[in-house]
This record gives structure tokens, sequence and C-alpha cells, in this order.
């Protein structure tokens, strides 16, 4: 999808884009000529204004660039209309940038659209000290309430329960495993974040993860895409619009929650991130210059539920679909868990040494679903001098996971699902340096130990539990393998049928 697509082309329109183009042309005038940059990464020519925008499918960004890159190599620059952007390409070009060069690369890029909702605070798209205060905190406490240890495995597989029995109602019949998977991975985060779990029929709960749904399509529409190269479309009409409704909705939540939460607060007895938030608030309340207010309480708080809930269930979603694609694959990965584990206990993280076939397949899927394929850009935080390129201090650079994760020089059949990728001759599990689904160097997920050990329990127990079907309409070749618009990469699947065992 281009840029000339996403509006329908009537006079009304085509007046509105005119008088667009004349703003654009004064607003932007000084930005569309090249800096003077010497050994610039190459490129695709711009257009005055648009950049390269016209010559990429806005809705398949990844794609878009993987394509250039066959073209302009490894590391290549583009114009997002007055911005310009370098994008790396392949294991070795992102792992020099994000490993060797961590502090280089290490700076969040401002991205309008996301400034605009967190101006700066949080921990996903904070910047500088404030970024680096909230890391160190965030994963600081994360561990102090369980991340990593043998509470929080406990939580997931009574959680499990939950699930099971909601997936259990249907009977086998086709469903939408959606909100069922969103409801189950969101409640171990809430855990940690505010000491407690939801009722799947909490119209509160379900109302938070309907938005943060909705704001992760919509992060990867063409809209938004549009907003974030001309912010001026802030003052029409659109759907990035409802990006600002969803999140001003949850922070009214989230306010009335910490009035509440501050009135009961013991600091002799904390039982969530927010009342630690809150003690270390009072902590250093006579400090002007503390990091530790309110804004960044209620940013880094969402973060944590959006980031902590939508890549590992949608993850789970994928291997759902896979298990119906591959049934020879589910049925391996499910003799291999009853020979380990049987039937009646539930499966613990320590058993993932005793099961390298399952654990292959959740790295597989993993890597073939291509979870978050654009990463979220970056910015460099001083003059580089790198493969051969300088890039200047300030640049925006897309470290493009989607060709490290397909990088056809690191894995033996990129566009297949093989478990063989995480296999040696013996069966073994083995790592591989090209899997990089969390990112890598300083802005590396936080909440990756964590979604690893949700990943191999949930996953584990779901195929101890069912056997995962095409609907009875389709047949596994009818399958696709298809992603949906959005910052992440979901199923465009959407039913799958779990018969019980």
């Amino acid at each position: 999808m281009s840029i000339v697509s996403v509006f329908p082309v009537d006079a009304a329109t085509l007046v509105l884009l005119g008088a667009l183009t004349i703003i654009l042309l004064l607003y932007f005038n000084s930005g569309l000529k090249n800096p003077g940059v010497v050994n610039f990464p190459p490129g695709p020519p711009p257009l005055p204004v648009i950049g390269n925008l016209h010559m990429l499918d806005l809705k398949k960004l990844n794609k878009s660039l993987m394509k250039l890159s066959e073209k302009y190599g490894e590391v290549f620059s583009i114009k997002l209309g007055p911005t310009t952007a370098v994008v790396l390409t392949g294991y070795e070009a992102v792992r020099e940038a994000l490993v060797n060069n961590a502090d280089e690369f290490g700076e969040r890029a401002h991205i309008p659209i996301f400034e605009a909702l967190t101006k700066g605070h949080g921990i996903v798209f904070a910047h500088g000290e404030s970024w680096k205060q909230m890391r160190r905190f965030t994963l600081s406490t994360l561990r102090d309430f369980g991340m990593g240890k043998k509470t929080i495995e406990d939580k997931i597989i009574e959680e499990s329960d939950f699930l099971v029995k909601r997936i259990d109602a249907y009977k086998g019949q086709p469903f939408n495993p959606t909100m069922k998977m969103n409801s189950a991975v969101a409640n171990i985060i809430s855990l940690i974040v505010f000491g407690d779990r939801f009722d799947y029929e909490d119209e509160t709960f379900i109302g938070v993860i309907k938005r943060v749904n909705e704001n992760i399509q919509l992060f990867g529409s063409a809209m938004v895409h549009l907003y974030n190269a001309f912010p001026v479309l802030k003052f029409f009409p659109g759907s990035h619009n409802k990006v600002f409704t969803n999140i001003e909705q949850t922070i009214v939540f989230l306010k009335g929650y910490f009035k509440e939460n501050r009135q009961k607060l013991d600091g002799n007895d904390m039982r969530s991130f927010i009342d630690a938030f809150m003690v270390r608030q009072r902590q250093e309340s006579a400090n002007p210059n503390s990091y530790f207010h309110e804004d960044n309480l209620m940013y880094t708080t969402i973060n944590l539920f959006a980031a902590g809930m939508e890549t590992t269930s949608t993850t789970l979603r994928w291997g759902m679909l896979l298990m119906m694609k591959y049934p020879e694959i589910q049925k391996k990965v499910y003799e291999e868990i009853i020979g380990v584990i049987g039937l009646e206990r539930p499966p613990r993280v320590e058993d993932r040494k005793d099961l390298p076939y399952t654990d292959a397949v959740i790295h597989e899927i993993q890597r073939f679903g291509d979870v978050v394929p654009m990463s979220i850009t970056h910015e460099t935080t001083a003059d580089i001098n790198f493969r051969g390129y300088f890039i200047p201090k300030g640049t925006h650079v897309i470290p493009l996971l989607s060709s490290v994760l397909y990088d056809k020089t690191q894995w033996e059949k990129p566009n297949e699902f093989n478990p063989s990728h995480f296999l040696n001759a013996e069966g073994k599990f083995v790592k591989r340096d090209a899997f990089m689904p969390f990112s890598a160097g300083r802005r590396a997920c936080t909440g990756e130990a964590l979604a690893k050990i949700e990943l191999f329990l949930f996953f584990t127990i779901l195929i101890q539990k069912f056997i995962f079907q095409v609907p009875p309409d389709v047949s596994e070749l009818e399958l696709e393998l298809e992603s949906g618009v959005g910052s992440t990469s979901f199923p465009k699947y959407p039913y799958v049928c779990a018969v019980r065992r």
C-alpha cells in the first residue's frame, strides 16, 4: 500500500491534499535538502516533501525496506517525509550496531506519535537519564516481584488453569483466541504491576486490553506512519486520533487506581511495582529533579502492561496457528511432553532442558512469527563511522529485526517453519546468535526473561491439554500464514479449534 492509496481520490480530498502540500512545502522546505553529509549511506532518490513514502507499502513497511536492501545494501538511508533514517539489515549489521556500538546506537528516536503520547516519559520511548533510571528501577523491581523466580512460575501455572477452562468451554468448536490469550498473559504482568490478577469478564480489564490491541494495530497503520512523517496531520481527522483517545481513557482508569492505591500504601508491605514506585516517590519527594514523578509512574505502568501482554500473547497465537498448519510437528511436541512430563503434572521451567524439540519449536515460532519486525526506531548519540559510512549524531536508525530473523546467511531455510534451525544432528537444542526477537543491546526488551518463561509454560501446557486443529471447512494446505497490519506481526487468520485430549 502506497501513500496514494491511503486517501479516496474525490474532489474534496484533492483540495485538502493540495492545501496540505502547500503547507508542507513551506513548513518543511529546510528539510528537503540533503544536509551535505559526506559518505552518508546510500538510498533511493526522494521526492520533494514526501521523500520516499510513495514507493513504500505503509501497511508492510518492513517488507518494503527489506526489498530496498537488496538494491542498496545492508546499510542504507530512506526519507520518510522530511525525516531521514538509516536502515540496518541482516544479522551482522544489526549486531554490530546494537551490541558492538551499543552506546552510539542506544538512544530512542523522537517519534512524533510517541512523543505526543508519552512526552518522553516511561521506559519504552523515554530518553537520556530518565530512561536510564526507569529501566534500572524497573528491572530491579520486576526481579523483586518474581521475574525469573519460582513464584512467578507458580502464578503462570495457576493462570493456565483459568485459560484451559476458558478454551474448554468451546468444546472443540472454532473460536478466536485473541482475548483469551491476551487476558491470560496480561494477568501475569498484572500480578507484578498491580499486585493482583483480573477476572476475564472484568469490564475495566477487557477495556484496557481492547484499547491496547487497537493501538498496536493503529501504530502500524498507514495513517500513523504519515502522522510520524508530518505531525501537522494532528489537526486533520484520521484514525491516528483514536490512538490518543484510547490512551486518555486508560489514563483516567490509572489515575483512579493510583489514588486508591496511595491511600492504602504501606511501605513495609509492598505488593506491586506500583507500590514500590510510590514508596520511592515519597523518598524523593524533596528532590525537585527526581525522575520518580507521576508521569513516569503513569507511562511506565502503561508500557509494562502493553509490552508485557502483546508480544507474548501474539507469539502464542502464532504457535496455535502453526501447530494447526503442521500437525506432524504438533504430534512430535506432544509425544516429547508426555514422555518427559506425562499427562497429570504441569511442566516446570526445569523441564525445558529435557524437552529439546519443544524448546526448538517455541524458538522457531518466535523466529518465524517475527512479532516485532521493525523493532522501535533508535537514534545515534554521537557521530559514528559505521561499516564504511558516516552517520551523524541524532540520525534515526531502524534496526530491521525481520532481516535478522530471516537472514539467508544465518538460517538454512529462513522462509520455512523449521524447528531444526535450533537442533543439532543429535537432536539437542542449540542457541543461535541471529535469534533476536527481543532485539539486542541497551534497548533490548526489559521483560525478556519473563516472556521466555511464559512462552515455555503456556505453550507446553496448551499442547499437553489440547489438539489444535483447523476448522472443519479449512484444510492445512489452505491455511495461510499471513500477518495482520500493526506494529506487531499478528496472525491474520483468527480462528482455532482446540480439542481436549
